[in-house]
C-alpha cells in the first residue's frame, strides 16, 4: 500500500535535529547584529501573562478576565505523568477522565475546560495556535465527537508556566476559544538545567470488585465461583526520565532543549468473566472452563510508550528585534484492549484461536511542530511575524485478531490505517500605545492578521483489515476494521482573519478591552466576532471585572470528513457501527443537513480581593450560550439503515450535524494564603472551586426520512446524547492544597472533591449517578545536597475507586459486571500510585 506520509522513527529523529540545527544556524548567523539584552527578574516574568491582553507587560492582577497561572515548581510536585492529569489536579474547572475500551482515545484522551467539548479550548504554545491531534473520539466518552490538541505530547519539564484563560477569547484569537484558552510558555533559560528519573506503580485494592479463588461445577452442572476478598493488584509500572539543557546562543541567544522518555505498563481493573467459553460436549461443560484464565479483557490504562523533545530558542538581532524559534518531535506507542472473543464467539475461529481471543488496537502516533518568528520594535509599533507548521500522524494497527470471513488462512495482524491532520498559520501582529486626549492611559491600539491552511487525511488500511472474504461472518479486522479505499482520502481548507484590539484605562481605576475579528474560511463562509472587558478598581483591595463576547467554532475537517466502521457499545451490546462524513450518501439518506460553524455567547462578572500580598481571593460568574452546536447522532438502526449500508460491514450508522443549543454557566472560585509558621518553614495554601451547569436548550427537528422508513429511532440525537452533554462531568469540584518547606524539606498536599457525574443510558435501570468523591495526593522532598533531591509519594493515596456498577445500578449485564467502573469517573479507576524519584540540577 502506498503512504504519502510514512514515518519512521529514525527519519522523525532526523527531522528533530535538522530543526533544532537550523535554527540555531538561524539564530547563530545573526549574532553578528547582537546586543547586550535586558533581562527582567524572574519574579518579575511570573507576573505576566500572554494571553488575555494586546498590551505588552499586562500583570495577571490587572487583567479584566480571569486568568490562572502554574508555574514549573507546581507542574513538578506531583507524581503525575501526564500533562492533563497535572492540570485536573490543579485546575478545578478542569476535567480529565481516563476511559478505556474507547479505541484511539485509549491512546489520546480528551480534556475538557467548564464542562465544555474539549475542542472548544484552544491550547497555544509560546502564544502560537497548537494543531490538534489527527484522532476524532467517536466512543462513548466524555468529549465524544471532538477532536482536539494532545497536551501529552507536551512534557512537564520544558514548561516555563501555564496559563489559563477562563473565559471566551474567540475574538482575540478565533476558532476553538468559547471555553477558554490554555497558554503554554516554554522555557528560556539559557544555561543550567535538571534531570528526573520517576518510577511508580498502582498498589491498590479494587474497591467492591472480588477476587476470583476457584472455579468449579456446581450440582446442576453449571459453572460455580468461588470468590475471596477485594482483589489486590500491583500493576501500572511507569519510569519516567526527563532531562532540561539550556545553553547560551552567541552573546545574547539561548537554546533550551527538553527531552522526556515515559514506559508505562497496562494497569486492568477488569472482572472475571463468567460466561462460558466453549461449546458444551454433549450437554456437558467442557472441561477447559475449568482452568481458562477468566481475566480475558484488559480495562484500564493501556500499555504506552512515550518520547518528546521540544526545543525554544531566541536571539536577539539589536536592540529592537529578536529572532524566535521554537519546535518538537513525540512519538507514542500503544496498546489498547478490545472486547475479548470467545471460543465459541461466531466471530472467531477456533483453527486460529482454539480459546478464543482478546484483540488489541496499537497506536503509532508521531506528531511535530516547527515555528520560527521575528519581534521586535519599529517606528513606535511593537511586531510580530511568525510561521508555525504542526503536524500529527496517528497510525491504527490491529494485532492478535483475525478477519472472520478470510477464513483459518486469515492473518492476525493488521494495517489499519492512517489519519494525518496537519496545520500552517502564518500571523502578524502589531501594537503601540497612541496618546488621546480624555484617557487617564494611552490607547494601547493591536491589529493583526492570520493565514491558516490545514489538511486531513485518510490512508486506506492494508487490503485484508477490510475485506469481505468468501467464508461470510465480519468483514475486516476484528475490534478495529481497517480504513477502506471509500474511506480513504484528502481534504484541506484555509482561513483569513484579521482583527483590531484597543485598551485603554479611562480613569486611573477603570480600565476597558475592545476586540473585534473577522474570519473567512473556504468551506463555510465567513464571521464577525467581538469582545467587551473592562476592570474597575474599586479600592487598593477590591476590583470588579466583567466581559461580554461572541464566538465561533469551525467545524473541524475530522467531522466534515471522518468515516469508518468499529465496534461501539449500544445499551452494554457491541455493535458494528459506521461514522459516515456529513456529505456522504448515507448521512444524506438519513436526513444531513451539512456542517456549519458553531456560534456562541459569552459572560462573564467577577470580584477580586487582596488585602495584602500574602492573601488573594476572586469569584467569577460565567454564562456560556451556544447554538448550532456539532454533536454526533444516534447510532441509527434497523431494516431501513441494512439495506443502506448493505456492504459495509456496518448495521448502524451516524454522522455529525449541528443538532443543539446548550448553556453552560457557573462560577469559579480561587483563592490563595501564604503564611510563615516561625520556626516550621511556610506553608502556602490554595484553594479552588467550580460549580457546572451544562443544559440542552434547543434540539434540531427530526428529518421527515426518519419517519416510518424503516428505522429505530425517530430522531438523529436522543436523550443519552443530551444527558452526555448535562450530567457527563461533574457538576462541582473542589481543590484544596498546601505546600510546605522547611530547610531541606518540602511536601505537597493536595485533596480534591469530585462532584456527582453520571454515565448516562437509555434504559433508567442501568443510568449510573456516580457520587462525590475526595480523592488525596502527598509529595514528601528532600534536598540531600543543594542540587540533588529525593521524592517520595503517593497520588491516590487513599486508593479511592468510584462506586461500582453493581452497587449503582438495578439491573447489571454483562458487560457492566465484567468492566466494573464507569469510564466517566473524572479521576480514573487505578487506584493508588505509589512513586519514587530522584531529581538533580546543574
Amino acid at each position: 500500500m502506498k503512504k504519502t506520509h510514512t514515518f519512521k522513527a529514525k527519519e522523525q529523529w532526523l527531522k528533530v535535529a535538522l530543526m533544532m540545527s537550523a535554527s540555531s544556524a538561524i539564530l547563530s548567523g545573526a549574532n553578528a547584529y547582537a546586543q547586550e539584552q535586558t533581562v527582567e527578574a524572574a519574579d518579575e516574568l511570573e507576573k505576566i501573562s500572554v494571553i488575555g491582553s494586546r498590551r505588552l507587560g499586562r500583570t495577571v492582577e490587572d487583567s479584566p478576565v480571569p486568568i490562572d497561572i502554574i508555574g514549573a515548581e507546581s507542574l513538578s510536585t506531583t507524581g503525575q505523568t501526564e500533562t492533563n492529569m497535572i492540570l485536573g489536579s490543579l485546575l478545578p474547572s478542569f476535567n480529565f477522565p481516563q476511559p478505556s475500551l474507547t479505541d484511539g482515545t485509549d491512546h489520546v484522551r480528551p480534556a475538557q475546560l467548564r464542562g465544555l467539548a474539549p475542542d472548544h479550548t484552544l491550547v497555544l504554545v509560546n502564544g502560537k495556535r497548537r494543531h490538534s491531534n489527527a484522532l476524532l473520539n467517536l466512543n462513548g466518552s466524555t468529549g465524544r465527537g471532538s477532536s482536539a490538541v494532545d497536551l501529552n505530547a507536551i512534557p512537564a519539564n520544558a514548561i516555563e508556566r501555564i496559563e489559563v484563560l477562563r473565559d471566551g477569547a474567540a475574538a482575540q484569537y478565533g476558532s476553538d476559544a468559547i471555553a477558554g484558552v490554555i497558554n503554554i510558555v516554554l522555557k528560556s533559560a539559557s544555561s543550567g538545567g535538571s534531570a528526573s528519573v520517576t518510577y511508580g506503580a498502582n498498589v491498590t485494592t479494587m474497591d467492591g470488585v472480588p477476587d476470583l479463588k476457584d472455579v468449579g461445577i456446581d450440582e446442576n452442572g453449571d459453572l460455580a465461583f468461588t470468590e475471596g476478598g477485594d482483589r489486590e493488584l500491583t500493576d501500572g509500572q511507569t519510569a519516567t526520565m526527563r532531562a532540561n539543557m539550556g545553553f547560551e546562543l552567541g552573546d545574547d541567544g539561548f537554546l533550551n532543549i527538553s527531552a522526556e522518555f515515559r514506559d508505562r505498563s497496562a494497569s486492568n481493573r477488569s472482572d472475571y468473566d463468567n460466561r462460558e467459553n466453549y461449546a458444551r460436549i454433549d450437554g456437558e461443560l467442557d472441561p477447559r472452563e475449568l482452568t481458562w484464565d477468566r481475566y480475558n479483557h484488559n480495562f484500564g490504562n493501556g500499555d504506552v510508550q512515550d518520547v518528546a523533545v521540544f526545543f525554544n530558542a531566541g536571539l536577539e538581532l539589536n536592540p529592537n528585534a529578536e529572532l524566535y524559534s521554537f519546535g518538537s518531535y513525540s512519538t507514542r506507542e500503544g496498546e489498547g484492549g478490545g472486547f475479548y472473543r470467545r471460543a465459541s464467539d461466531s466471530r472467531n475461529i477456533e483453527a486460529i484461536y482454539p480459546d478464543g481471543f482478546l484483540p488489541i488496537i496499537t497506536s503509532d502516533i508521531n506528531d511535530y511542530s516547527f515555528a520560527t518568528g521575528v519581534k521586535g520594535v519599529m517606528s513606535d509599533w511593537n511586531y510580530d511575524a511568525s510561521a508555525v507548521y504542526g503536524e500529527d500522524e496517528f497510525q491504527f494497527g490491529v494485532k492478535d485478531s483475525l478477519n472472520t470471513s478470510l477464513g483459518p488462512t486469515s492473518q492476525t495482524v493488521f494495517d489499519a490505517g492512517t489519519l494525518i491532520y496537519d496545520q500552517l498559520t502564518l500571523n502578524v501582529d502589531l501594537s503601540r500605545e497612541v496618546d488621546v486626549a480624555g484617557l487617564d492611559s494611552g490607547l494601547n491600539v493591536a491589529v493583526g492578521a492570520e493565514y491558516r491552511r490545514e489538511g486531513y487525511e485518510i490512508q486506506a488500511g492494508e487490503e485484508a483489515s477490510y475485506i469481505q472474504g468468501e467464508f461470510g461472518g465480519s468483514a475486516g479486522s476484528q475490534v478495529f476494521p481497517g480504513f477502506t479505499p471509500e474511506s480513504a482520502g484528502s481534504n484541506s481548507r484555509h482561513n483569513i482573519s484579521l482583527y483590531v484590539d484597543l485598551e485603554a484605562y479611562i480613569t486611573e481605576n477603570w480600565n476597558v478591552t475592545v476586540a473585534a475579528r473577522y474570519e473567512d474560511y473556504s468551506d463555510f463562509g465567513s464571521t464577525v466576532n467581538g469582545k467587551f472587558a473592562t476592570r474597575y478598581t474599586v479600592s487598593e483591595d477590591i476590583a470588579l471585572r466583567a466581559s461580554v463576547s461572541t464566538g465561533f467554532r469551525a467545524p473541524s475537517l475530522q467531522q466534515q470528513y471522518f468515516t469508518s466502521i468499529a465496534t461501539v457499545f449500544v445499551d452494554g451490546e457491541p455493535t458494528e457501527t459506521g461514522t459516515f462524513a456529513p456529505s456522504s450518501n448515507v448521512a444524506q439518506a438519513l436526513g444531513s443537513p451539512g456542517l456549519d460553524a458553531e456560534e456562541a455567547v459569552n459572560y462573564g462578572a467577577g470580584i477580586t480581593w487582596s488585602p495584602d500580598s500574602n492573601f488573594s481571593l476572586s469569584v467569577d460568574y460565567y454564562n456560556i450560550k451556544i447554538d448550532d452546536r456539532i454533536v454526533l447522532s444516534n447510532n441509527l438502526s434497523g431494516e431501513g439503515i441494512e439495506g443502506l449500508l448493505a456492504g459495509t460491514g456496518a448495521n448502524r450508522a451516524r454522522f455529525f450535524l449541528n443538532a443543539i443549543d446548550s448553556e453552560t454557566s457557573g462560577v469559579d472560585v480561587v483563592a490563595s494564603y501564604n503564611t510563615d509558621i516561625q520556626n516550621w518553614g511556610d506553608i502556602a495554601f490554595n484553594a479552588g472551586f467550580n460549580y457546572n451547569k451544562n443544559e440542552v436548550t434547543d434540539v434540531i427537528d427530526p428529518p421527515a426520512v426518519l419517519a416510518g422508513a424503516g428505522f429505530d429511532q425517530g430522531n438523529l440525537f436522543d436523550d443519552v446524547e443530551l444527558s452526555r452533554f448535562e450530567v457527563g462531568s461533574p457538576k462541582t469540584k473542589l481543590n484544596l492544597s498546601a505546600v510546605w518547606s522547611m530547610d531541606e524539606w518540602h511536601a505537597t498536599l493536595r485533596t480534591t472533591q469530585y462532584g456527582e457525574t453520571q454515565e448516562p443510558s437509555s434504559d433508567p435501570a442501568t443510568n449510573e449517578v456516580l457520587p462525590r468523591k475526595w480523592v488525596t495526593d502527598l509529595d514528601v522532598g528532600y534536598d540531600v545536597t543543594e542540587n540533588l533531591t529525593l521524592t517520595l509519594g503517593a497520588n491516590n493515596l487513599f486508593d479511592v475507586y468510584p462506586d461500582t456498577t453493581r452497587e449503582l445500578v438495578d439491573e447489571v449485564g454483562t458487560f457492566s459486571r465484567l468492566f466494573p467502573y464507569s469510564g466517566f469517573s473524572p479521576f480514573g479507576f487505578s487506584g493508588r500510585f505509589v512513586y519514587g524519584k530522584v531529581a538533580v540540577t546543574f
